[in-house]
C-alpha cells in the first residue's frame, strides 16, 4: 500500500499531485512496485473521467518524466498495458536483489517485452540451471547462461525452467557474521543461489517466482503462480490476487485464488472458471477462490505467501 503521509488527501492523489506539478522541483524519474501502479490506475479510473483531463496527464507524463520503472515484485501485463493507455509510458522492468544489486533489465532505449526483465547488465553474468549444488557433487545441468554480449542456450533446453544464478562484481560478499547461510548461499564454483525459478525465451529472462512458494506442482504439472495472477488481473471484476498452492491428497498442491474485488463487483468460483477456460490451460485455472477485502502486502508491496498458506490452511 502506498503510506500514510501527513497532509491533505488521499496518499494516491498526493502522488499524482506530485506526478503533474508543473512547478519545479518536477519528477523526473518514478520508480514503484507493482502494487502502487494498481492503485494510481485505480485511483485514475475513479476521479479523472473527463478527456481533457486525461488528455493533460498523458501529456505531463510524456513530456516531463523521462522514465518509469517497476522492481521489486513482478509486474501483471494487465497494469503495464493500463498504465501504458494511460501515460505513454511503458514501464521499465528489470530484476535485482539486496545481495546482487541489479542484475537484469530491459533496455532504457529500445523496445522492451512487457513481463520480462530484459537482459544482463553490464559485468553480470547468470545462469539458468536445475541439478545438485553441494561441496562434492555438480550433477547439474545448465539450461542457458550469459552476460551482456548475448546468452548460450544448451541444446534442446530451450524454455527450459531452472533456478537463476548470478555472478559478478556486485554480488556480495558474504552475510555478516552468518558463515553457514553465506556457504548455503553460493554454489562451489561461486554462482550465487537467487531462490528464484526463471527461464530465457525469445532472447530475455522471464521470473517465474520464488521457487519455494511461485512454483505450484499440481498433478504433474509445474505452475507457475506468477503467470496464473498475471491472467486473473486481466478479469474486469478483479482489483488484487495472490495464488497460493495449497495442500491437496490427490494432485498434491491445488492452484487456489486469494481475490480483492472492485468495487461493487461480485465473483463466483464457478463464474472464474468459465471465463478462465477461455484464456488458460486448463491446469492453471484456480479450483478454489478465497475472497477478501484487501491483499495483506508488506511495506515493499509484496505478498507473504507462506503467511496466507498458514492463515487459509491453518494445518501447515
Amino acid at each position: 500500500q502506498l503510506p500514510e503521509r501527513s497532509g491533505g488527501g488521499s496518499p494516491r492523489s498526493r502522488v499524482w499531485e506530485a506526478l503533474l506539478s508543473l512547478q519545479p522541483p518536477r519528477v523526473n524519474v518514478f520508480m514503484a512496485v507493482p502494487t502502487i501502479y494498481s492503485k494510481l490506475i485505480a485511483y485514475y479510473v475513479e476521479h479523472f473521467s473527463q478527456p481533457r483531463v486525461q488528455d493533460f496527464i498523458r501529456a505531463v507524463c510524456q513530456d516531463h518524466i523521462r522514465l518509469m520503472v517497476s522492481g521489486s515484485s513482478a509486474l501483471p501485463v494487465p497494469i503495464l498495458e493500463k498504465w501504458k493507455s494511460l501515460t505513454g509510458h511503458v514501464l521499465l522492468e528489470r530484476y535485482g536483489m539486496t545481495e546482487i544489486g541489479m542484475a537484469l533489465s530491459n533496455p532504457l532505449h529500445g523496445p522492451r517485452v512487457p513481463g520480462s526483465v530484459g537482459t544482463p547488465l553490464p559485468g553480470v553474468k547468470v545462469r539458468v540451471a536445475t541439478g545438485s549444488w553441494t561441496k562434492d557433487d555438480s550433477a547439474f545441468c545448465i539450461h542457458a547462461e550469459g552476460d551482456e554480449m548475448g546468452t548460450m542456450v544448451t541444446p534442446g533446453f530451450d524454455a527450459k525452467e531452472g533456478e537463476l544464478f548470478v555472478k559478478g562484481p556486485t554480488v556480495f560478499r558474504e552475510y555478516w557474521n552468518r558463515p553457514v547461510e553465506t556457504q548455503d548461499a553460493f554454489t562451489s564454483d561461486g554462482w550465487f543461489k537467487t531462490g528464484d525459478t526463471a527461464v530465457y525465451q525469445e532472447g530475455s529472462y522471464w521470473i517465474r517466482g520464488r521457487t519455494s512458494v511461485d512454483i505450484i506442482k499440481s498433478g504433474g504439472y509445474k505452475i507457475s503462480a506468477l503467470e496464473v495472477e498475471r491472467h486473473l488481473l486481466a478479469h474486469p471484476s478483479i482489483a488484487d490476487v495472490a495464488v497460493i498452492g495449497a495442500p491437496d491428497l490427490v494432485w498434491g498442491q491445488k492452484v487456489s485464488a486469494v481475490v480483492e474485488l472492485r468495487k461493487s463487483q461480485e465473483l463466483s468460483l464457478q463464474t472464474l472458471k468459465k471465463w478462465a477456460r477461455e484464456t488458460m490451460p486448463s491446469y492453471t485455472i484456480p479450483s478454489e477462490l478465497l475472497l477478501v477485502e484487501e491483499i495483506p502486502r508488506n511495506q515493499m508491496g509484496k505478498v507473504d505467501k507462506k503467511q496466507l498458506l498458514k492463515q487459509f490452511y491453518s494445518t501447515l
